[in-house]
């Protein structure tokens, strides 16, 4: 109808190149076959890094997934982006670190030298994922839920409505990572105070769990004896444990309420009641269970 429309050529010739253009951008892209030496290069640079090593191949030969396993036996994968001057430049690569993965190559390289330094790096990361694992496998991790292999911090749950939040550094794991508590003040006051007391206590010989477990003078709640649930108390407000990710992380300060809530679900009940003020980014108000 446009087109129709057009007065003269000049202005037709205007809207189609506009139409097109349109049309263009709302099309896939259309599979443009590659030199038969780049398939015949892939496919020898497969055969010598050996097929057992390859974990997936797209019908197009423009992704490969290559599997790995560290010294620990823990699974790996890389993803390899191809474009069509490969092998003169590098495929683009995708991986779960915790760190950038840089690759240095060369036109002459090929998939074994991007094989050779992901194990490398895989190694390089040994101890902090070791450290990691040790506090999945041991405590109570409240979040992330699922930790992938680049996640850096744990939300370790003390005690009911008790955590502690740490982050840690992937290329220095055996240092004292970053804490902040999470919970009544009257129940994380004596925790920060114990940390600051016995940070000069942190042995970077010892595991990241005992440093903590030295530091705080205690031990963490046990996965064998407790249940999560008795730790992931849902929010006050909402009556759920998640809400778009989150747990809750706010805590009313009296001791005999400690009722947990999200902090979006907090703040939102707060701006709604009158007798609320704000400082700042701060927002005072009563507890909606105790109203204290």
């Amino acid at each position: 109808q446009r087109l129709q429309s057009c007065p003269d050529l000049v202005s037709f010739m205007m809207e189609l190149k506009t139409v097109l253009e349109i049309a263009l951008k709302n099309t896939q892209d259309l599979h443009i076959p590659r030199p038969p030496e780049y398939y015949s290069c892939l496919v020898r640079d497969l055969e010598i890094l050996g097929w057992n090593r390859v974990a997936y191949v797209d019908t197009g030969l423009t992704t490969v997934k290559l599997k790995a396993e560290d010294s620990c036996g823990r699974q790996h994968l890389i993803t390899l982006k191809l474009n069509a001057k490969y092998p003169t430049e590098p495929p683009g690569c995708l991986v779960d670190f915790p760190v950038p993965f840089a690759v240095s190559w060369m036109p002459q390289n090929s998939l074994i030298d991007i094989y050779n330094q992901f194990l490398a790096a895989l190694e390089s990361l040994k101890e902090f994922w070791d450290a990691l694992d040790e506090i999945d496998g041991k405590t109570w991790v409240l979040e992330p839920e699922n930790p992938t292999r680049s996640a850096t911090t744990r939300r370790i749950a003390i005690g009911s409505n008790v955590s502690v939040n740490i982050e840690v550094d992937p290329r220095h794991p055996n240092m004292l990572p970053e804490c902040y508590f999470l919970g009544a003040e009257h129940e994380v006051n004596p925790l920060r105070t114990k940390l600051n007391k016995n940070m000069h206590l942190w042995d970077p010989e010892i595991s990241l769990l005992q440093n903590l477990r030295e530091l705080l003078e205690m031990d963490f709640p046990s996965r064998v004896v407790l249940e999560k649930s008795d730790f992931a108390k849902d929010c006050g407000i909402c009556y759920a444990y998640r809400l778009e990710g989150s747990v809750p992380d706010q805590v009313c300060d009296d001791p005999r309420c400690g009722q947990p809530f999200h902090q979006a679900c907090l703040y939102e009940w707060l701006q709604a009641l009158p007798t609320s003020r704000q400082s700042f980014n701060v927002i005072f108000g009563e507890c909606p269970y105790c109203n204290k």
